[in-house]
């Protein structure tokens, strides 16, 4: 079962989230986008969890906002489908930092799988904004720029929640074998 960081909702089966999984389904069955659970992308979440989170709550805020919200979904699900290791082409002499190269990566791979509208396409480059210079064209850009921020600071809040939380077990366990 697969649930958006912060959220309540199983995906698959909760009535909440049953319009988004009828939006998305056919991305998430799909073997390529579920490669990027191979994918470390923010400390402990994967590329694919990112892409979930960050699909999930465009279409919501897209939704509420009387936007584009299918294709706000299904953008939000590819728009870091880029498919390796980050940080081992980071190392990589010549290359353009990953921030501002992997969103037309995500989009070349994005087209070669799937059927791609001009705004999930404008959504998937421009993500990045301001690094990727062009401004977003469409209201639904601006938001999934937002989103992908939000549901970041989301994901590298958890992971150091998580080793806070790690490090006072161990102290805990220390001070209790000393007493």
């Amino acid at each position: 079962m697969s649930r958006a960081i912060g959220s309540k909702y199983q995906i698959e089966t909760s009535k909440e989230a049953q319009e988004y999984f009828e939006f998305v389904k056919d991305l998430l069955d799909s073997d390529v986008v579920k490669q990027m659970k191979n994918f470390r992308h923010h400390y402990s979440t994967t590329c694919y969890q990112h892409c979930l989170n960050v699909s999930y709550y465009n279409y919501l805020v897209c939704r509420k906002l009387g936007l584009d919200s299918k294709q706000a979904a299904r953008a939000g699900l590819l728009h870091d489908m880029f498919l390796y290791d980050w940080r081992e082409r980071e190392r990589r002499q010549g290359e353009k930092p990953h921030g501002m190269r992997h969103p037309e990566i995500a989009l070349d791979n994005a087209k070669q799988n799937f059927d791609i509208k001009k705004r999930e396409e404008d959504m998937i480059v421009k993500h990045m904004w301001p690094l990727t210079i062009k401004f977003p064209r469409y209201a639904e850009s601006y938001v999934i720029v937002m989103i992908d921020k939000y549901t970041a600071t989301l994901e590298i809040g958890s992971h150091i929640s998580n080793v806070i939380k790690e490090k006072y077990k161990t102290l805990t366990k220390r001070r209790s074998y000393y007493s």
